[in-house]
């Protein structure tokens, strides 16, 4: 699956398995399914995404998916989006370790960047539930992008009580897709939210979930 990029995703396990594990970012029992759970379920995501892209990877943490995608595409330029230092300090470090120049970190929270920065594709695994992640990263898609949300069974039923929130970004109908099935034991499921050219996606909106008033990442 990653080719060239072998060398730099296998240290990128590495590093994960040791640093990410002391300082809390991943827990000690997934260290065993690294490779099957998290960056083979994380590359695949890569082939929904289109050439060139610029990325922004919401609530990225110990880089799960961004940094796989970085590695795997070195095409795209891939903004870590993560609001904790000490997260961020591990994104840096890798960054540096293994001279991925098409990657940046931010701290900071997805709203803070909203009416800042707009992206191709916005990714997300294990952030929130659909409809307030649809509220933090709706904003942040250009024209003509799409978010890209990790998913796993609860997919069906997250899209449907999105619905409202949907509706109120005028976004396009959402897509399940299953990637990697004949590559993992364990396939990837994604929610695809493609935003129109012209779709008011204005973030002063006040959405469904946003009225909830729940933390933001």
């Amino acid at each position: 699956m990653f080719a060239s990029a072998l060398d730099a995703v296998a240290a990128y396990a590495e590093l994960l398995a040791h640093d990410g594990t002391e300082r809390g970012l991943i827990g000690p029992r997934e260290v065993p399914r690294l490779w099957e759970r998290h960056l083979l379920n994380c590359g695949v995501v890569t082939d929904v995404i289109p050439e060139a892209a610029t990325v922004c990877d919401v609530g990225s943490g110990a880089g799960l998916p961004g940094l796989v995608i970085a590695i795997r595409r070195p095409d795209l330029k891939v903004t870590l989006l993560e609001p904790l230092a000490r997260r961020t300090r591990f994104l840096d470090e890798v960054v540096e370790k293994l001279g991925l120049a098409n990657v940046e970190v931010v701290r900071g929270r997805a709203e803070q960047l909203h009416g800042e920065r707009r992206f191709d594709v916005v990714t997300s695994r294990a952030v929130a539930r659909l409809p307030k992640l649809l509220d933090w990263s709706l904003p942040l898609v250009a024209p003509g992008g799409a978010m890209v949300a990790m998913k796993g069974g609860s997919a069906p039923d997250e899209v449907a009580e999105a619905r409202p929130t949907l509706r109120a970004f005028h976004a396009d109908e959402p897509e399940i897709i299953t990637i990697g099935g004949t590559l993992l034991p364990f396939p990837t499921t994604v929610v695809r939210v493609r935003v129109s050219d012209g779709a008011p996606l204005d973030s002063s909106r006040r959405s469904p979930s946003r009225r909830k008033g729940r933390r933001k990442p």
